[in-house]
């Protein structure tokens, strides 16, 4: 009997097929596994996964989706990710080199969805260019950072965003999106909403002195590696900030700094990591995931929501 699911990997494999007869020089890994591409190393095969080698195929490859209306995904460099362990049916693109160009003029930065956020910082600062150091240890990329306005130390993109280029989801339109009309929030974008895939973004920054900005930059790397599991994959901080509270904070609080499903564990470094202590499953992640949230929610009536976005199918 066919199911769901194998008249999915069929269309799935007839668009790569019509897609790699046109010649493209983008890849196509199919049943791609995704713990060599998430910073979990954790987690199940996606059906396809697609990385264009420019725009102009990301393009062609969007709008044969939106044809065949094949379920797909945009990822970066896959630091906010964790696939289930039964994989995801559909196909997900990756934004690697070909969208990783830095551009500085005066003080502006121009960078694309693929470049890492510590790349920019680092472009930033050779450029004696202000106001990124913060994002200088956020372990993504420009694209996701963008979309879910990533933030650290008291700064987030949305403070030097000027504005984003993104793609309709359909790979029909491109244009240019002003900070206003991206009503950004904490963790929160309209990208959200509307489905636009960033494909670069414009910072205003200011011109600052090279030492100060290595300075500062050091700093938070150094706290960060001091306070943080650097050592160990993680998605980085796991939960979003619940209104008036610190998710690490209500943890520790709650007694779970080291405790471990299967492979995954509460860092006893900190408790808003969830990390992989050693073949660790999506499903111990979750599975541990949601033992923070039922005891946080028990001991102190407040409600941790992940911030790590978790796609795919039980296995």
């Amino acid at each position: 009997m066919t199911t769901m699911t194998d008249q999915l990997k069929t269309a799935i494999s007839e668009a790569t097929d019509e897609l790699r007869s046109m010649g493209l020089r983008s890849s196509f890994l199919v049943n791609a596994d995704m713990r060599k591409y998430t910073s979990f190393q954790a987690g199940g095969k996606a059906d396809l996964l697609v990385i264009p080698s420019d725009e102009e195929e990301l393009k062609m490859i969007l709008q044969r989706i939106a044809v065949q209306q094949l379920p797909f995904i945009v990822m970066g460099k896959g630091t906010n990710l964790l696939v289930k362990d039964g994989g995801y049916h559909g196909i997900i693109i990756r934004l690697e080199e070909a969208f990783s160009s830095i551009d500085v003029q005066d003080n502006e930065l121009v960078a694309g969805a693929g470049a890492s956020l510590s790349s920019v910082a680092r472009s930033a600062m050779e450029h004696h260019l202000s106001g990124f150091e913060f994002a200088s240890g956020i372990p993504g990329s420009v694209g996701g950072g963008a979309f879910m306005n990533a933030g650290a130390y008291g700064g987030e993109l949305k403070d030097i965003v000027r504005q984003v280029r993104v793609i309709s989801w359909d790979g029909h339109q491109a244009r240019s999106v002003d900070k206003a009309e991206m009503s950004y929030g904490y963790r929160h974008s309209s990208l959200m909403s509307t489905r636009e895939i960033v494909l670069a973004a414009t910072f205003s920054l200011t011109i600052g002195i090279r030492d100060e900005i290595i300075a500062k930059m050091k700093d938070f790397n150094d706290r960060r590696n001091a306070k943080q599991p650097m050592e160990l994959p993680s998605a980085g901080s796991f939960f979003k900030r619940p209104h008036g509270f610190y998710a690490g904070k209500l943890i520790e609080d709650a007694g779970l700094k080291g405790v471990t499903v299967g492979g995954a564990q509460v860092s006893p470094k900190h408790g808003g990591f969830i990390v992989n202590v050693g073949q660790a499953t999506a499903s111990d992640i979750i599975s541990l995931m949601k033992v923070v949230q039922a005891t946080v929610l028990d001991q102190f009536g407040v409600i941790i929501e992940p911030e790590v976005r978790i796609i795919g199918e039980e296995e």
